[in-house]
């Protein structure tokens, strides 16, 4: 089973903007995933081709568990 933290943001032209982070920590609480949203729109870390990140939309954690029927070879 893996995991990935998306964060979501809204950019200057108004798209949907996401970055997905493999294997989150297990114990992360909402203010920490907020704490860590909003640094990155107030430092301006990220751009995208539609203008810099304006506002943090939101974040999930996305579980995806794979079971092999017939391993590839």
């Amino acid at each position: 089973m893996t995991s990935n933290l998306e964060l979501s943001f809204q950019n200057a032209a108004g798209k949907t903007v996401r970055f997905t982070l493999p294997d989150p920590k297990q114990d992360l609480t909402p203010e920490n995933v907020q704490s860590a949203m909003d640094l990155i729109l107030s430092k301006n870390v990220f751009s995208s081709t539609g203008g810099d990140l304006v506002k943090a939309l939101g974040a999930r954690i996305v579980v995806r568990d794979v079971i092999e029927v017939i391993p590839s070879a």
